[in-house]
């Protein structure tokens, strides 16, 4: 048994769906703060398996060792964490709060229920301003804003575990920009709000829900002055929790790779790729450059495929044509069925 935290958010649903089809059982631990139950149900479907369903807070020890005993859990993939950068410049407590603490009461609910496999949900901010491109795991870290201090703190202590007891098998995965959605359709990303992210808001606009794109900057150092990003397939990235685990069960130790596909692409790549795809006009108009924002950041995959034979298969017009068949098919997201 699998116990995926945070199992019904975008990237949790997708890596349930790869675990179910791979013939792992799976528990998913939410407390939907940011998902919705519809979401696990929509895993179910796709998948033709059950899953079990335990609704908690990471920050809940007691829940998380009786859900880990009760259920025999084996190994953890962990995506429970708090993730808009915005907002954690807004309410730095509560990031460290849900994000670091959760994760520390996590990892006590592991050692006492004698579980000591986990995959780490990390992400490319903790390179914050990046030094030299393509980033390569071995970029100094640091990170610019309270997200990515978050998994940064959170990183230091899985390698300070580790240090402390190497029978912990422990990979940490940094992803770079995760986009498009399962091809049947029927889970995809669902902001709540405004959305944060790029494609999504992108795909508001095409569906009709928002009138046009903001573009932050076009003067920065890039082929068409628009800030650069390696976009990632969210089920290439699904694969990549698989991979993983697969690793640490045979292999043991600690692992840290990027999940990134070494390609960068402009806002405009993004918009024009997303209009073709869609056939929809994506209006946008330029605004003054965003405090914090980088001019490129892309990944060195290569350690990943040397370690974990994990490759990005997905190329950009399929996460553009994926993302627009949930969005055109859920509008609304998962409030629309």
């Amino acid at each position: 048994m699998i116990m995926v935290t945070g199992g019904a958010g975008y990237i949790g649903t997708h890596i349930c769906v790869e675990l179910l089809a791979a013939g792992h059982d799976v528990v998913v631990f939410d407390n939907f703060c940011n998902s919705q139950p519809e979401a696990v149900q929509r895993v179910e479907q796709i998948s033709g398996r059950k899953l079990t369903l335990v609704t908690g807070d990471i920050r809940d020890p007691v829940a998380l060792e009786a859900a880990l005993r009760q259920h025999a859990v084996k190994a953890v993939i962990h995506c429970a964490g708090l993730k808009a950068v915005g907002e954690s410049v807004e309410q730095p407590l509560a990031y460290y709060d849900n994000n670091v603490v959760g994760t520390l009461r996590l990892l006590e609910a592991m050692r006492a229920a004698g579980v000591n496999t986990l995959v780490f949900s990390s992400s490319a901010t903790v390179y914050g301003e990046p030094q030299y491109l393509p980033l390569t795991e071995a970029h100094p870290l640091s990170a610019t804003n309270p997200y990515g201090r978050s998994k940064l703190m959170i990183e230091d202590i899985l390698r300070d575990l580790h240090r402390s007891d190497a029978s912990w098998r422990i990979g940490i995965l940094r992803y770079f920009n995760p986009v498009g959605a399962h091809i049947s359709g029927k889970i995809g990303e669902n902001p709540r709000g405004v959305p944060n992210n790029l494609l999504p808001f992108v795909a508001q606009v095409a569906v009709g829900l928002r009138s046009s794109l903001n573009v932050w900057g076009d003067d920065y150092e890039t082929p068409d002055g628009t800030g650069v990003r390696d976009y990632i397939h969210v089920v290439d990235l699904a694969d990549g929790h698989l991979k993983a685990l697969a690793y640490l069960q045979k292999q043991g130790g600690l692992l840290t790779v990027n999940l990134g596909t070494g390609n960068g692409y402009s806002v405009l790549d993004m918009v024009k790729a997303f209009a073709e795809a869609s056939g929809k006009p994506v209006p946008y108009q330029v605004m003054p450059r965003r405090a914090g924002d980088v001019a490129a950041c892309y990944a060195e995959p290569s350690e990943a495929l040397r370690l974990l034979g994990w490759r990005a298969e997905r190329g950009l017009d399929a996460m553009c044509a994926d993302a627009w068949r949930w969005q055109s098919g859920n509008p609304n997201g998962f409030a629309s069925s």
